[in-house]
């Protein structure tokens, strides 16, 4: 199958090299040319433009940063929309606000694209193994096309419903990570001023009522467990300024609809706080040297 690719930053670029471990033929763009030939290397093809891309693929994912930059990529007389093959199948993997993919959603079917919202969990680790969890927003028919190309990317693909129910699942998963994430830093730093060793306390926590994902998979505290980003001096992962990101979008969303997020506001405080300090490229769980005052 020809599939573009277009946003080859820390998760696309792994996402769209195991496409072509699985033998698909990729069209990659990327505004950084060292990205793009790090692909073509791979054996990926370098679209010299996102009009040419969307002219010559079967389907086309987007990982791009923001709802502006999706927008950017899908509209206008060079975008994705107005060049597409007929029935062509795009999925959007990126995490931006509901209203502008809910706005997608509607021009792509008028141009008889099949759309998806497709954001993943997962961070870098799950890209680079194919392992993400994929939570799919969209019509029915389109995710059954899309799935088995989904499959090679993650290892749980989750329909969510109508358009726009993959954003509002990820924002939500988003907003509960960055909460734990928090409390988590909180608790180690606490047990820490209280001459509790961190690998007894999570010991201890991993097997009571504090464990989370957050302590169990993505430990704040280096050399409690492996492949954790606190390892390797808290290297990304999953970026500080995304994790904001997210929160912010949480926030848009909630105002959107009336809803009450006390904590989320919170923890979107704490994340603006530690990125303005600056360590927006640092792992979001390196907040935990914030809070421990390090």
């Amino acid at each position: 199958m020809k599939i573009g690719f277009i946003g080859l930053g820390h998760m696309g670029f792994p996402m769209a090299k195991n496409l072509m471990t699985a033998g698909h033929r990729v069209s990659v763009f990327d505004i950084s040319e060292k990205a793009i030939q790090s692909a073509v290397v791979l054996g990926a093809t370098s679209a010299d433009s996102i009009k040419i891309l969307a002219q010559q693929s079967d389907a086309i994912i987007t990982m791009l940063q923001t709802g502006q930059q999706v927008r950017d990529v899908c509209l206008g007389e060079n975008g994705i929309f107005e060049n597409a093959r007929d029935l062509l199948l795009y999925m959007d993997c990126s995490s931006i606000e509901i209203t502008t993919t809910r706005e997608l959603h509607t021009l792509a079917s008028q141009k008889k694209i099949g759309m998806l919202d497709a954001p993943v969990s997962g961070g870098v680790t799950g890209a680079e193994l194919g392992t993400l969890t994929i939570m799919v927003g969209g019509e029915v028919k389109h995710f059954q096309r899309a799935e088995p190309i989904l499959k090679l990317l993650g290892k749980k693909i989750i329909h969510a419903g109508q358009a726009g129910n993959g954003q509002a699942a990820k924002i939500c998963n988003n907003l509960i990570l960055g909460i734990s994430m928090i409390a988590v830093s909180e608790g180690f730093s606490l047990a820490e001023k209280l001459g509790l060793e961190a690998k007894i306390f999570f010991d201890i926590s991993s097997n009571a009522s504090g464990q989370c994902w957050s302590m169990t998979n993505y430990c704040p505290v280096p050399n409690v467990i492996e492949r954790a980003p606190s390892n390797q001096n808290y290297a990304p992962g999953f970026a500080a300024k995304m994790m904001l990101k997210d929160l912010r979008l949480a926030q848009h969303a909630a105002e959107s609809v009336g809803g009450n997020i006390p904590l989320g506001a919170e923890a979107t405080e704490l994340y603006s706080l530690f990125v303005n300090q600056g360590f927006a490229e640092k792992d979001f769980s390196a907040i935990i040297k914030m809070i421990n005052g390090k």
